[in-house]
């Protein structure tokens, strides 16, 4: 799982490029089964990415996925901060 905090004039800017970027770990990711981009009631303006991948080595890929690159190039000027990184076996 994946948290931030968005600044309030960018959220819809934010929540669109999530989206896609979701899409494209869902259609280009053979190892990624689910990738949900949810709007949280609390913190205002927050989003969780919820993922879920085959092993860790699907995991690997998509860390390694020039999307993943391409979105953490455009994210950081959208959010007033990220939450750790966290992750588990289901």
């Amino acid at each position: 799982m994946a948290e931030f905090e968005v600044k309030a004039a960018e959220f819809a800017d934010f929540i669109a490029l999530a989206r896609r970027f979701a899409r494209e770990c869902l259609a280009s990711e053979p190892g990624c089964r689910q990738f949900d981009v949810v709007e949280l009631e609390s913190p205002a303006n927050g989003v969780l990415f919820y993922e879920t991948y085959d092993d860790a080595a699907a995991f690997q890929a998509h860390c390694a996925s020039e999307h993943l690159a391409r979105f953490k190039s455009a994210f950081p000027p959208m959010i007033i901060g990220e939450r750790p990184l966290r992750t588990g076996l289901i």
